[in-house]
């Protein structure tokens, strides 16, 4: 189930390479997996890692899901987060919990 969700997120993030009105992508600063595991869970979301990177997905409202992502591939120099809108996160605890006014 984990390599199935961490596969899905990285799909998600990476399958978008040229951005739409309806999601945007960011890159971020690179956090270690522990970083991102701990700030994934104040967000209510949910964790995966597997050999080729890891990543969390909530609803944007504390809850998982995939409506916000954040993905690191080990083999990058950063992150990435994808996110609803033309929002472009400042953090990453931002990246994974939406403000309710957009």
């Amino acid at each position: 189930m984990r390599n199935a969700t961490i596969s899905a997120i990285l799909a998600v993030i990476f399958s978008f390479s040229v951005g739409s009105s309806m999601a945007s992508e960011t890159t971020m600063r690179k956090s270690s997996a522990e970083e991102l595991k701990s700030v994934c869970d104040k967000a209510g979301g949910s964790f995966s890692q597997d050999a080729g990177g890891y990543g969390c997905g909530t609803n944007c409202q504390g809850k998982p899901g995939t409506d916000c992502v954040l993905a690191c591939k080990n083999d990058q120099k950063a992150c990435f987060a994808q996110v609803p809108g033309r929002a472009r996160p400042t953090s990453t605890l931002n990246a994974l919990v939406r403000s309710p006014r957009g």
